[in-house]
């Protein structure tokens, strides 16, 4: 499985936590990202996705007027969107959790480490 297939359903919680933090427009976000280490993930990754959440109501959007050129748009986060966000984390924590406990033990019990079928 590519990095891009994991990041599909990853994606959407990454952008409300970021939002959630500060309204900010997309180029904001791209770049937010990329400090984070998702280096491949582009606007034109990130636009469809928040006029998707747009749509289904978890952010809106206000034109600003920007001091390098066009107005941008900025997003905020409704209440629908904190409370997806708040699902996210919560699912994301179990997930990472059930993912740690099968490769840590898989891995005889130390990240790196090797599997007691592994050291026989």
């Amino acid at each position: 499985m590519s990095q891009t297939q994991m990041m599909k359903g990853i994606l959407d919680g990454c952008l409300l936590a970021i939002i959630a933090r500060k309204e900010c427009y997309g180029y904001e976000m791209a770049e937010s990202l990329s400090e984070y280490g998702f280096d491949t993930i582009s606007e034109g990754t990130i636009y469809p996705l928040l006029m998707r959440m747009q749509r289904e109501g978890l952010v809106t959007s206000v034109l600003r007027n920007s001091t390098a050129g066009p107005k941008r748009k900025y997003y905020s986060l409704t209440s629908k969107g904190q409370q997806e966000l708040n699902d996210f984390q919560t699912r994301w924590f179990q997930l990472e959790k059930c993912v740690n406990a099968v490769i840590i033990e898989g891995r005889g019990g130390e990240p790196g480490g090797l599997s007691t079928i592994q050291k026989k």
